[in-house]
């Protein structure tokens, strides 16, 4: 193994000399953690984890990387490695965008394309041939924070709006590292088992009926692409030219 990388979900492992990698050409360890799922640097002897799903020795025979699984939605397979826009990527990856907290991330190459579609800001956000990593929690809580119904036109949107946004997109995900992310229950925890505590600060996110932090409007909870956003009618009103 050469290099550990991610992108949005995403996490890989390089495989290759101490040298490194090549660019493109080489091959790398797809790991999507799914709901549940963890890698664990584990000593060899240490007894199996229930849900064990995978496992693999390192060179020194002492300690072992596990995969560990309850629901099975996360996974792992190699996959070759491919160059795009100068960055080697696996190739279930390479038609993921960069993530607002990678270095690469360019803001203003995703408001041109973002003003050029016809479709709802939220919508747009979690798309991942735009932007990845986001998600439906953290984008509820960076919409409210901008100001913007999930469903305004991502047309209409001004160059500092779509700043803002994603001004406040990066400090809800950091907020959310920081806190260890959001557990709804006990499946999702950290390496140690230990769960995240960021859902203690959502704003609106599974909020509705409760009063909004900034204003005291009740929530309100929409259907969504077969899940569910959350606005405060009051800060967030609803566009006439909305897309549903």
């Amino acid at each position: 193994m050469s290099a550990a990388r991610r992108r949005g979900k995403y996490l890989w492992l390089e495989l290759g000399d101490e040298a490194g990698a090549p660019e493109s050409g080489g091959e790398a360890l797809v790991v999507h953690l799914g709901m549940s799922g963890q890698l664990l640097v584990q000593p060899g002897d240490a007894p199996d984890e229930k849900h064990l799903r995978v496992r693999m020795m390192f060179a020194d025979g002492r300690s072992e990387l596990r995969f560990v699984d309850q629901r099975t939605f996360g996974g792992l397979h190699l996959a070759d490695l491919v160059e795009v826009d100068g960055i080697a990527l696996p190739k279930p990856v390479a038609h993921i965008a960069p993530d607002p907290l990678e270095q690469v991330f360019d803001l203003d190459a995703v408001a041109d394309r973002l003003r050029a579609r016809r479709t709802g800001i939220k919508r747009a956000l979690l798309d991942q041939s735009l932007v990845s990593g986001v998600g439906n929690i953290y984008a509820d809580e960076a919409l409210w924070r901008a100001k913007l119904h999930w469903a305004r036109p991502t047309g209409t949107l001004t160059r500092p709006k779509i700043r803002e946004l994603f001004g406040a997109v990066t400090d809800v995900m950091q907020q959310a590292l920081h806190a260890g992310g959001t557990s709804f229950d006990a499946l999702y925890v950290n390496v140690n088992g230990e769960s995240g505590y960021f859902d203690r600060s959502l704003a609106v996110y599974g909020q509705a009926g409760h009063p909004c932090p900034r204003c005291g409007a009740s929530v309100r909870r929409d259907p969504f692409m077969n899940r569910s956003s959350y606005t405060c009618p009051v800060c967030q009103p609803k566009p006439r030219n909305a897309h549903l």
